[in-house]
């Protein structure tokens, strides 16, 4: 059977020259990093990093270390879910780690219990304020990230404010926010059905469950195939009769509620809100997109590439406590994994551009 076909102006398609799936790329990655992590635990620990060598568990795998890597960046996932789409649109968001700080203080604030030991909650922030329905906190810390959304996608949209000045002024708003809402006090103490958000692995669960509604959105929707077309070419999508500047303003505004979303999520696992939770999320999160395979010129990535990256950043960190190697290590070698990703990425784009 012949391999290729000629299409229009004699042009040949090979099928042995179609290119693999970015994704498997980062799955790659993510197998290596394990290697070399197992390779090094049996080096300096004489154990496995992942997998039960001491009979522990009823599985091969070490349960409680794999809940943990998943656990711990749960939460930041669910973030850089919402930066996926963003920087697929071709955009960037710094806010996220402010917004996520502003909302934990809101929602706590609406979430408090009245009484702590049958005395008056000493952290109640507003008198009478108290033992409210869990939907309350939680629809009012959405309704901030989507306001706080709004916002930085109209400062982009209809004023042409670059998106790393808009979103780095709502980080700095958002942030000073947070601090003012409760005078930089902590706010603690919510209801049983608030803290049961955050419980076990519920983190875990939502940000799964987000991962395949957001795949199937992208792939599948009119939403998903307008964010990947602005992100590629934005003045041919505004010739198509895409509403870019609209779409934009909605990319973002769902960016911002993932991250109040992932701020209850996370308020109600820590049972209290500061002002300073979030600081650096935003980053975090950019980098799991960018360690995902996704291109900061926009126009391609993808919500498994970001899920893998999450996963590539667990294991890392993981890894590193593991061999007992003091923290700042980890932020370098994050710093040296994003910085390698990029370089990928462009020598990948100038290879294309070449073939072309």
């Amino acid at each position: 059977m012949a391999n290729s076909a000629h299409g229009i102006g004699g042009l040949v398609f090979d099928d042995k020259k179609k290119a693999r799936a970015p994704e498997w790329n980062v799955f790659f990655a993510l197998i290596l990093i394990v290697v070399v992590f197992e390779v090094l635990g049996m080096i300096l620990q004489g154990q496995s990093l992942l997998f039960d060598t001491d009979g522990r568990f009823d599985s091969i795998f070490n349960e409680q270390r794999v809940k943990i890597i998943i656990l711990q960046v749960s939460i930041v996932g669910i973030i850089a879910l919402g930066s996926t789409q963003v920087i697929i649109l071709g955009g960037i968001d710094l806010s996220p780690g402010s917004i996520v700080g502003l909302t934990a203080m809101i929602s706590m604030s609406f979430a408090q219990v009245a009484q702590v030991n049958g005395m008056v909650n000493p952290k109640l922030m507003f008198d009478g304020v108290a033992d409210l329905p869990v939907f309350v906190p939680v629809l009012i810390g959405l309704v901030v990230g989507i306001a706080a959304g709004i916002v930085n996608g109209a400062l982009i949209a209809y004023t042409k404010i670059p998106p790393f000045i808009a979103t780095l002024g709502m980080m700095v708003a958002a942030r000073g926010a947070a601090k003012w809402w409760s005078k930089g006090q902590p706010i603690s103490f919510p209801t049983e059905s608030y803290a049961t958000i955050g419980s076990g692995m519920m983190p875990v669960v939502i940000f799964f469950s987000l991962a395949v509604l957001f795949h199937l959105i992208l792939k599948y929707t009119v939403y998903g195939k307008h964010t990947y077309a602005i992100g590629s070419n934005e003045q041919a999508s505004r010739m198509s009769g895409i509403k870019v500047d609209r779409h934009k303003v909605l990319v973002y505004t769902i960016a911002a509620a993932l991250a109040a979303l992932a701020a209850i999520v996370l308020s109600s696992k820590n049972l209290t809100a500061q002002a300073g939770m979030g600081v650096m999320y935003e980053l975090d999160a950019i980098a799991m997109t960018v360690i995902g395979g996704e291109s900061l010129s926009g126009g391609r990535g993808s919500i498994i590439g970001t899920v893998l990256g999450s996963l590539i950043f667990g294991v890392i960190i993981s890894g590193f406590t593991f061999l007992r190697l003091d923290a700042y290590y980890q932020e370098m070698v994050k710093g040296v994994i994003i910085v390698g990703a990029v370089v990928l990425d462009q020598w990948r784009q100038q290879r294309a551009a070449a073939r072309l």
